[in-house]
């Protein structure tokens, strides 16, 4: 079931790093937005292909629903561009709302003109080819975190996190707790109480000048 327009926006105004410390599974720092600004909140569909072909992203974009979010694992061979200005086209047209790759993508400038949102490990300019085996709605380990069709993507400047599509509303909620603790915290830093204070830290391992006789 898709999720409701008011989830969509409170997963946004949380964000990937609120999101990721409150129970979303956090993608490797390897994958990052490729153009400034892009971020992405939708369902997951996920993708894997066989390397150095992207026939099954032609696939998934030819089947997608509008709101859902390419999530693409890549078997190997992840130097290629496995998506670019033609296959964002054809995404905008069935209204597929961004791309996670654990691979290469191109016509990075044509992305950015396009408002486009992929998040991607690398950029690389030769094509892939079209003609091998891979799988779209089954599930793959992308970043490091499985992804099931219906999963929730939520990517920015932070990076990647998915909430497993059962537990969006726990996870937001359990978001929402964290962004008032942090706001409590903000104001009393902002009062003069420290970090060390604050999170309980104990600072005796850490060796510093000895006090002036």
């Amino acid at each position: 079931m898709a999720i409701s327009a008011d989830t969509r926006a409170a997963l946004a105004r949380l964000g990937a790093a609120t999101l990721g410390e409150s129970g979303a599974g956090a993608m490797g720092a390897a994958l990052r937005p490729v153009w400034v600004g892009a971020a992405i909140v939708g369902e997951a569909l996920p993708v894997r292909c066989s390397p150095g072909d992207n026939l099954a992203i032609h696939v998934a974009v030819a089947s997608a629903a509008p709101g859902q979010v390419l999530v693409v694992q890549i078997e190997g061979v992840p130097e290629l561009g496995y998506w670019g200005e033609v296959l964002t086209t054809a995404a905008e047209a069935r209204g597929v709302v961004g791309l996670v790759i654990e691979g290469g993508v191109r016509d990075v400038a044509a992305l950015e003109a396009h408002r486009f949102p992929v998040f991607s490990t690398m950029i690389a300019l030769r094509g892939a080819v079209k003609v091998a085996a891979g799988s779209v709605g089954v599930p793959v380990d992308v970043g490091g975190v499985t992804v099931a069709l219906g999963d929730v993507v939520v990517a920015d400047v932070d990076g990647v996190v998915v909430v497993p599509g059962d537990r969006v509303d726990e996870v937001v909620e359990a978001g929402r707790a964290r962004g008032a603790r942090e706001a409590e915290m903000f104001e009393q830093l902002r009062s003069g109480a420290t970090t060390v204070e604050l999170l309980g830290l104990d600072p005796t391992p850490i060796t510093t000048p000895d006090e002036p006789a």
